[in-house]
């Protein structure tokens, strides 16, 4: 795989020679030949066995001819690095990237995790692990778990704007499943808690529904939701489309009063984030979809994805940034506003990946390979002069991309609060609490009984998360 022309005759592959195991059953240990190596092939002579130019115990990747074949480049990967000191946490890091022109005032920077979200004082920086198993806070102090589940269990977590109530809210239950059920908690007393077991936790969901993405208006006491609610006929296959809801209090919940809809239609509302100034909503919607697109693929949304803004209290919605129109690739998604709320910022695929697929893993439970960070800016004046006549489209086509990469960029955060370097903000050194000690992350490309599987042999297929 992944041929590389040293001449007309010779050419450089990446070459697995032996299957491991059968598939899909684990075995301890590799062979030399069980890895992928680097090998060059001459046509010209083809009794001739190939020559091998890597014989080590790792996987071998993406040759590349240098200085006129002279020498041959390639990556390498060490598993067995993954887990480190008998299955303690490997060290987070929040990496600094070089912000383009267009956002030279603005700080850019990466974290391994998913769903990061940062308390509005920027004190304390949140996050879901890529297992989707727990809750991880980083500040000050350090880095704990705050709460665990199985995996797959966690996912979009943010903050209650109000610092005095210390609350973070999370999605409980499968990702990427809109027949389950999903409820939407509140973990209250974030400061206090975590290892020494006094945090708070309520559901603020009724009903079995597929709920989340939840987002505070700006003083933390109301909160806009998506939800399967109201959209399904009884049969579970057709639970596809979802809506936004208002809960009229975001801190009890619908044990205060029934979530209020705000949108409506047979399509998918959905990554919907309030904006600081209170007056609108942005979200991520499938409602611009073409009539002859597939309605779905492998299950899921099957693209279109556009972002829209509506007012909280009209309900009035008006497009601003449109999907790609010649593909189903086209996903915009998880649309959040700048802290003056001037701009959004957004994860999108419109930009194709211009690298070999097979030069890093595939995930298999990622959704898709998401791409890119941009951002657009706002004319707030235009903006509520299309809600006064109201007109539903309003796209910008001037787009900023922030990020360039081969790596799935994903959930944006986006802070007023952060300094120059984010580790002194929020220090990522474990503490020594309960919780965090217990915690055993799995490594994502190891079987439970350590043993390398077989999709190590051949593209790299992961079956679980990870960044």
């Amino acid at each position: 795989m992944t041929p590389a022309a040293i001449s007309e005759t010779r050419v450089a592959v990446a070459i697995i020679r032996e299957q491991k195991t059968e598939l899909g059953k684990p075995s301890q240990g590799r062979k030399m030949e069980h890895y992928r190596q680097i090998e060059i092939f001459d046509t010209s002579v083809p009794e001739k066995p190939p020559l091998q130019i890597t014989q080590k115990k790792a996987d071998h990747y993406n040759p590349a001819v240098l200085e006129g074949g002279t020498r041959i480049g390639f990556h390498r990967c060490r598993t067995e690095m993954l887990l480190k000191g008998g299955g303690k946490v490997i060290p987070r890091k929040i990496q600094k990237l070089e912000t383009p022109p267009s956002h030279a005032d603005v700080g850019l920077f990466r974290l391994s995790d998913a769903f990061p979200a940062i308390s509005s004082d920027g004190s304390k920086l949140a996050f879901v692990d890529n297992e989707f198993k727990a809750v991880w806070v980083a500040d000050s102090q350090g880095l704990r778990v705050l709460c665990k589940r199985s995996a797959n269990r966690i996912f979009s977590v943010v903050w209650n704007p109000d610092p005095a109530k210390d609350t973070l809210y999370i999605c409980e239950g499968p990702s990427f499943s809109r027949g389950e059920e999903v409820v939407i908690c509140a973990l209250r007393g974030v400061s206090n808690g975590g290892g020494q077991g006094e945090l708070e936790e309520l559901i603020l969901t009724n009903g079995v529904f597929n709920n989340a993405f939840p987002s505070c208006n700006p003083d933390g006491t109301q909160m806009v939701f998506r939800s399967t609610r109201d959209r399904s006929t009884g049969n579970a296959d057709d639970r596809q489309h979802k809506n936004l809801y208002i809960m009229p209090n975001a801190v009890e919940g619908e044990n205060a009063g029934q979530a209020i809809q705000l949108t409506d239609g047979a399509w998918t509302d959905t990554h919907c984030s309030w904006s600081p100034t209170g007056d609108w909503i942005v979200f991520s919607s499938t409602r611009s979809k073409p009539d002859d697109a597939p309605p779905l693929d492998n299950g899921l949304d099957s693209g279109y994805f556009a972002v829209y803004l509506v007012k909280a209290t009209d309900r009035h919605v008006i497009r601003v940034v449109t999907s790609a129109a010649v593909t189903i690739a086209g996903h915009v998604n998880h649309p959040v506003f700048s802290p003056d709320g001037t701009r959004i910022a957004f994860t999108s695929d419109l930009a194709a990946v211009s690298a070999d697929p097979i030069s890093l893993p595939i995930f298999l439970h990622s959704v898709r390979p998401y791409g890119d960070i941009f951002a657009v800016d706002l004319d707030l004046g235009k903006l509520e002069g299309c809600a006064k006549r109201k007109e539903d489209i309003m796209d910008i086509h001037e787009f900023h991309r922030l990020t360039h990469s081969r790596y799935e960029y994903s959930m944006p955060a986006w802070t007023s609060k952060a300094v120059n370097d984010p580790a002194i903000q929020w220090k990522l050194s474990l503490l020594d609490d309960e919780k965090t000690r217990k915690f055993k992350p799995s490594c994502p490309y190891m079987h439970k009984d350590q043993g390398e599987s077989w999709h190590m042999t051949g593209q790299l297929c992961l079956p679980k998360r990870c960044c």
